[in-house]
C-alpha cells in the first residue's frame, strides 16, 4: 500500500495536469458512471491528501475521495488519450493530459461533511500545514501497545507506512517493542520533526530515502541498493543484511500483520 508521501504527490500531480480547466470525467469500468456523468465538464478546483486519502475537489462541494489500498494504481500520460481499458475505474482528460485509475479500495463522490468525518477519525499527518503532533503524543503516551505499531494506526498519525515505520525507529535508535507510554515527550518530537522532513522529501523525489549523507553508498563505498520500493534505507527489507552503522545482522518479525524490520544492537531495549 502507498504510504503518505505518495498521496501528497498524486494531489499534486493531479492539481498540475487538470486543476483550473474543465476535464471530461469518465468511468470506463462503469463502477463510478452516474458520478462521472455529475462531474463531467466541471473543473478540478482542488486536491488535498490526509495520510492514505486523496480528496480532489470539484465545484463548491463535490470530491472524489480514493483511497488506493493493496491494489490501486494511477497513471498520467499525455494527451490525446488512448482507448481505456475496461479495468480503468475512473479517468480525467482533457487536451492536454490525462489520468487513468485502477482498482482502488474507494472512489467515491462525497460532500463536505463526509469529507470532514473521514478527516475527523484520521490522526494527523506530518505533511498537513494543520497536523498536531501533541494529539498523536497524547494518545501515544496512554498507551501500552509498541511504538511500531502505534505508527502504523492511522486513528493516531496518518500516512506513515512501513518503511517509514522502520525507518524512523532505527534513525533515532528505538527499539520498535517498547511501549507507547515509555516515549518521552523529547523522543516523539524528534520522531514527528524526522518524519515531517522525510515525507516531505520523498514528495519532492517521489521515493523514499532514509540513509543520512554520511551513510550513502557513495560516502561508505558501498553498492546503492537495488530494491523495486526504491531508495536507500536502514533496515527496510534488509533482514538478515549487515546494518550499515555496526554491522550487525538486520532482524525481521511479524508484528500487527506486517513485517517489521529492526537493528537489535542500533536500537536497543
Amino acid at each position: 500500500m502507498p504510504e503518505g508521501h505518495t498521496i501528497h504527490r498524486l494531489a499534486e500531480d493531479y492539481l498540475a495536469s487538470f486543476g483550473g480547466r474543465p476535464a471530461h470525467v469518465t468511468s470506463p469500468q462503469g463502477k463510478f458512471t452516474d458520478a462521472a456523468a455529475l462531474l463531467d465538464g466541471a473543473e478540478l478546483t482542488t486536491a488535498e491528501a490526509h495520510g492514505k486519502h486523496l480528496f480532489l475537489g470539484f465545484r463548491a462541494a463535490d470530491w472524489i475521495h480514493i483511497h488506493l489500498g493493496l491494489f490501486g494504481k494511477v497513471d498520467f500520460g499525455d494527451a490525446p488519450a488512448p482507448p481505456p481499458t475496461d479495468t480503468v475505474r475512473l479517468r480525467l482528460a482533457n487536451n492536454t493530459a490525462f489520468v487513468d485509475l485502477r482498482g482502488p479500495t474507494t472512489c467515491a463522490l462525497i460532500m463536505d461533511t463526509e469529507k470532514q468525518a473521514i478527516h475527523d477519525r484520521l490522526g494527523p499527518d506530518p505533511l498537513r500545514p494543520d497536523a498536531d503532533p501533541a494529539a498523536a503524543y497524547r494518545r501515544v503516551s496512554r498507551s501500552r501497545t509498541t511504538i511500531a505499531a502505534l505508527l502504523m494506526d492511522q486513528k493516531i498519525i496518518s500516512g506513515v507506512g512501513n518503511v517509514y515505520r522502520a525507518e524512523v525507529l532505527f534513525r533515532h535508535g528505538i527499539d520498535p517493542y517498547r511501549a507507547g507510554k515509555d516515549l518521552t515527550s523529547t523522543e516523539w518530537d524528534a520522531i514527528w520533526t524526522d518524519l515531517v522532513e522525510l515525507m516531505r522529501e520523498g514528495v519532492r523525489n517521489n521515493r523514499i530515502d532514509t540513509v543520512r549523507p554520511e551513510h550513502a553508498p557513495e560516502a561508505m563505498g558501498r553498492p546503492p541498493r537495488v530494491d523495486d520500493h526504491g531508495g536507500e534505507v536502514y533496515v527496510y527489507r534488509r533482514a538478515n543484511l549487515p546494518c550499515h552503522i555496526c554491522g550487525g545482522e538486520i532482524r525481521t518479525a511479524d508484528l500487527a500483520a506486517r513485517n517489521l524490520f529492526w537493528c537489535p544492537t542500533c536500537q536497543k531495549p
